[in-house]
């Protein structure tokens, strides 16, 4: 079988493709519009190929139980359902996102909780869908997403193997992606366990597979795409000191620079396997080869 690609957008993702970059703005946003667009320059400007938002309607995600509890916030004490309602992006927002990415050209997309929002993102038309870890189990949801005929992005943090493979036979691997994760907000690097990701290339050959990171640092990302990870998401931040459960996990733009930059170096490292000498080594062996082999070098 020849290796899988699917198309978000513009891009082809996976099939020797460059990897595919996506910027989990989330609900770092904390209900700016003012941050949600500084974040998109910022993911724009270090070369991402898309940024990712979090789409909720409270109402369904927030367990009933929990609406009252009160919690102190930023903009004072309030309960539970209220932080929840004031930390999600308007429509008016969203379609001010949607003009802002179209004029700084990068895709966005977002990542459903429940059956309503994916119907409100279909307005924007957008080029994928994601299925965040929490979601993985709750298949009404991630068939809904599917069935709107865009690829879907399945994240798989939190998530046992035969959960995994119950979902994958939910929405079947067309268009689909997988990505390896662990739910830990930041996650130390001894659980954060990347050859999994060869794991789920051997087991769903015919579907691309990358990588949702959680880690403090860069270094795990890179190693992820040495893996094979066809496309990697890491969350992004202004400061990861501000207030969120997301943003002491979350990249700050100055590392997203060097995170992208340094994905293109590890792409153009990592060649096609086949051993080839290179002009710079010919110049070499002809100063420093005593006896040329039997397999001498080409003159």
């Amino acid at each position: 079988m020849s290796a899988p690609v699917v198309r978000i957008g513009t891009h082809l993702v996976g099939r020797g493709e460059p990897v595919f970059v996506i910027a989990e703005i989330g609900i770092n946003h904390n209900g700016s519009l003012e941050l949600a667009k500084k974040l998109i320059d910022g993911a724009a400007l270090a070369g991402c190929d898309a940024v990712k938002f979090q789409k909720r309607t409270p109402e369904l995600c927030v367990p009933r139980d929990q609406w009252e509890i009160e919690r102190d916030t930023p903009w004072g004490r309030m309960t539970y359902i209220d932080y929840k309602r004031r930390i999600e992006l308007t429509a008016a927002d969203y379609e001010a996102i949607d003009r802002h990415c179209r004029d700084r050209r990068i895709m966005w997309f977002a990542s459903c909780w429940d059956e309503p929002s994916v119907e409100f993102m279909e307005r924007y038309e957008p080029p994928c869908y994601k299925a965040a870890s929490a979601s993985l189990t709750d298949t009404p949801l991630i068939v809904a997403m599917k069935k709107t005929g865009r690829p879907l992005i399945l994240s798989t943090g939190m998530s046992t193997m035969a959960e995994i493979e119950t979902a994958v036979d939910a929405v079947e691997t067309d268009d689909l992606l997988i990505a390896h994760s662990t739910s830990a907000y930041p996650c130390p690097p001894e659980h954060l366990n990347l050859n999994m990701i060869r794991t789920l290339k051997a087991q769903y050959p015919e579907c691309v597979i990358g990588y949702s990171g959680h880690e403090v640092g860069l270094a795990p990302t890179w190693a992820a795409v040495t893996l094979g990870a066809a496309f990697v998401e890491r969350h992004i931040t202004l400061d990861r000191a501000m207030w969120g459960s997301d943003q002491a996990a979350s990249v700050e733009l100055v590392g997203l620079m060097r995170l992208v930059a340094h994905i293109r170096d590890v792409e153009r490292a990592l060649g096609d396997g086949v051993k080839r000498v290179t002009p710079a080594e010919l110049d070499q062996a002809r100063k420093l080869r005593r006896r040329p082999s039997a397999a001498a070098l080409p003159s």
